[in-house]
């Protein structure tokens, strides 16, 4: 692989290198995605996003994520949202369609310079998440030391919301991966620790499968809006507070959800070969 340039992007904190993969047509192995991603030695991100041809004739690009450890994921909120803000402005347009493993996700422009993204439907049927036997997605029944009885969401990817009295307090580091890898689970989950704050307002942190803890997690917020709704705890729409600052969600009538929040260009670079090789 000759230089690769690359972008450095966050939204509120969750942090993507993103790379334009249109031309060239670049394939990732594992350990690319490793080296890439390491904080340490490379370049340092909680996912890599390849910006690709679409297959849609609908879609403006597709969008490829993925984790950490090399794995790849369906859905990204915060990154889509991401890749939205620069197709925009590369189209010059307020609007753009981003293909993704989850679907097509419709992006905009929103009030006081914010990004938009429809996040499609919060899918909630046990075969939908998916889980290993069938069950009512209201109440799964697993726990981890202070963590009982969790709801579960799929918004693109699984996630499992478990609501607590103090989400500060719960060590992710030690829960994290016994939730994460639950044998309910058969793709894994996203973790999250919800603390309701009041009916439009929750506290949240979220460890993300095959990444750790993030500083934020857009469709962990999606779907903590989702399950504390379905809970009766809060309203169906809210402002989501996480480690790295606050996303607008809301559940529609139609069961999608919207998601708002700021996107920010950190740096921008070339890739050295030699980290690849």
């Amino acid at each position: 692989m000759d230089t690769q340039p690359f972008i450095k992007m966050h939204g509120i904190g969750n942090d993507f290198v993103v790379i334009d993969a249109r031309q060239q047509g670049l394939t990732f192995s594992r350990d690319h995605v490793r080296a890439i991603s390491d904080r340490h030695t490379g370049i340092g991100c909680d996912q890599l996003l390849i910006i690709e041809k679409p297959c849609d004739e609908h879609a403006d690009i597709f969008m490829r994520i993925y984790n950490t450890d090399g794995s790849e994921s369906e859905a990204c909120g915060n990154g889509t949202r991401c890749v939205a803000s620069l197709i925009m402005a590369q189209n010059n347009a307020a609007h753009c369609i981003i293909e993704t493993l989850a679907g097509l996700l419709d992006c905009e422009i929103a009030e006081n310079g914010l990004v938009s993204v429809d996040m499609g439907p919060a899918n909630l049927d046990w075969r939908d998440m998916p889980l290993s036997k069938a069950m009512d997605t209201l109440h799964l029944g697993i726990d981890s030391g202070p963590l009982q009885d969790p709801v579960g969401v799929n918004m693109g990817n699984p996630h499992a919301v478990f609501f607590v009295a103090d989400a500060q307090a719960v060590d992710l580091t030690v829960h994290g991966p016994i939730c994460e890898q639950h044998k309910l689970f058969p793709a894994r989950a996203n973790i999250g620790v919800a603390r309701i704050i009041s009916e439009d307002e929750i506290r949240l942190r979220v460890w993300e499968r095959g990444v750790g803890e993030t500083l934020a997690c857009g469709s962990g917020a999606c779907a903590a809006v989702v399950a504390a709704s379905r809970r009766g705890l809060i309203n169906r729409k809210a402002s989501v507070h996480l480690i790295g600052g606050t996303l607008i969600v809301e559940w529609m009538p139609d069961n999608h959800v919207m998601m708002s929040g700021p996107v920010t260009t950190s740096f921008s670079g070339v890739i050295d070969p030699a980290l690849l090789a």
